[in-house]
């Protein structure tokens, strides 16, 4: 056996063990019809009467009214009540992504997929109708609703609207946003082409406006923004994220060629509502792999980096692995690196399937099985196949997590607590050491910390507390593996 084959056997095999508990095989379906509820229980404003959660109700129907604006809908990206849009856009993108590759195996949850894309479109359409004058990129101030614990549904006065604006520019959140819409776009064309067309020609304009005024978003809003959702990898990797979706969406040549305009130098081994550089990446490789584009050949290298950074037993790996398996990236909210990297490399595996092609992290081959077999043991980490024994998407099993960082899901619900929750009075359900009494279905948390121990606590938000892009990529990893199952 050549030594290359050895090793990537020997992987095969590595991370199929570990310190973990045994289970039967994850019921994929089940996770993902979950993850989506999850959706569900984000979204502010106008709350439609099909809603498969009785507790939340409307909110944040004022949004936008002091600047005379409509800011309503959209979602609240964890477990406070702002709306940020940087990471809301990314959340939008990676479901349309979701949906655009694994949309067909995604069964009945194809629709309520969709319905979860056009949630964040609706919102970023509203957000960005007033360009190239402004983008609205956030409601309500970060600082001061962290010193309140309230249901959104509490919350009477209008928060303060931010926007970015040719002079006080924020081209990471309003790249964000143009790969947001043009990727949309791409969900929709099929279905409501007039839609879809308007989704596009907002995705033109504020790639536009990201483009022409460039500068740093973290930089305009300050406090606003940071530390919360600060762009530390710049805007460098939103723009290229941007073309490469428009690309994909108009199939104009010339946001290719802006693509190759920005260089390929910085490699990254985490791709995040903040760093977008292996997504990218991965997106323009399909150009060269499926459609024979070579004009996108230089950004295969670049996608194979990424993959040999998180592969274990890569001689290039620069993440950690706990003992039970897990990629671990970073201590607070770990698992949003595993559902990103997770989803990644099951694309690169679908296209290296389709293309017959496979790559080398050093000696070891890497091909589609080994991207397949490395993503699976992550999801599977996540539902309950590791030490604890425990599922990270709450309400998934009979053992998850109980106390989660959550306002909405901690404080009783209007239908229980008819009066109003004011701001201080809410902190007695956060402090609580009891099960928050709303579960919300399919959210994934943090998760376990480097030695795979997870605090059940509700004030430790770095391990318990959910958010949209953690949630946003395993769908359509969810529903890849549930389609393998059902074959």
């Amino acid at each position: 056996m050549r030594l290359e084959k050895f090793i990537s056997l020997f992987i095969l095999i590595s991370i199929g063990v570990g310190n973990t508990t045994a289970t039967t095989t994850p019921n994929y379906e089940d996770a993902l019809s979950k993850s989506l509820v999850f959706f569900e229980a984000q979204r502010s404003g106008k709350l439609p009467h099909t809603s498969n959660l009785s507790w939340r109700a409307s909110s944040g129907l004022n949004h936008g009214s002091q600047e005379n604006v409509d800011l309503t809908g959209g979602y609240y990206d964890a477990g406070d009540n702002v709306k940020f849009g940087l990471p809301m856009a990314f959340t939008t993108t990676m479901l349309a992504w979701s949906v655009i590759e694994f949309g067909k195996k995604m069964g009945h949850d194809l629709h309520n997929a969709r319905d979860a894309v056009k949630w964040g479109s609706d919102y970023l359409l509203k957000a960005s109708c007033h360009l190239p004058n402004a983008l609205y990129v956030q409601v309500g101030n970060p600082n001061d609703d962290h010193k309140c614990w309230m249901r959104a549904e509490d919350v009477k006065t209008p928060p303060p609207v931010y926007k970015v604006t040719p002079s006080n520019p924020g081209s990471e959140v309003a790249g964000e946003t143009a790969a947001a819409l043009a990727a949309a776009s791409i969900v929709f064309r099929g279905i409501d082409a007039q839609y879809s067309k308007k989704l596009e020609n907002a995705a033109v304009k504020a790639f536009t406006f990201a483009d022409k005024y460039r500068g740093n978003y973290s930089e305009s809003l300050s406090s606003a923004v940071c530390p919360f959702y600060c762009s530390y990898s710049g805007f460098q990797d939103e723009l290229l994220w941007a073309a490469a979706w428009l690309h994909k969406a108009t199939k104009n040549p010339s946001y290719l060629n802006y693509a190759k305009s920005l260089g390929c130098n910085a490699d990254s081994d985490s791709f995040s509502w903040d760093n977008k550089y292996p997504g990218a990446r991965v997106l323009l490789t399909k150009e060269h792999l499926l459609e024979k584009n070579q004009g996108a050949s230089e950004f295969r290298d670049h996608a194979e980096r990424f993959m040999c950074s998180v592969l274990p037993g890569s001689p290039s790996m620069s993440v950690k692995y706990t003992p039970g398996g897990l990629l671990y990236k970073m201590t607070g909210s770990n698992l949003q690196y595993v559902t990103t990297s997770s989803f990644l490399m099951l694309v690169y595996s679908k296209y290296l399937l389709v293309s017959k092609q496979s790559f080398k992290c050093g000696d070891m081959s890497v091909d589609h099985h080994l991207l397949r077999q490395v993503a699976k043991k992550q999801v599977d980490y996540i539902l309950g196949v590791n030490p604890k024994g425990m599922s990270y998407m709450v309400g998934y099993s009979s053992n998850f997590p109980r106390r989660i960082h959550h306002r909405d899901s901690s404080i009783p619900c209007t239908n229980i607590l008819s009066g109003a929750v004011s701001c201080d009075a809410g902190f007695q359900y956060l402090h609580s050491s009891g099960p928050n009494p709303n579960v919300l279905t399919g959210a994934v948390v943090g998760g376990p910390d480097e030695n795979d121990n997870f605090a059940d606590d509700r004030e430790n938000y770095a391990q318990s507390e959910p958010a949209t892009y953690i949630n946003a990529p395993l769908v359509g990893t969810l529903a890849y593996m549930a389609a393998s199952v059902r074959n």
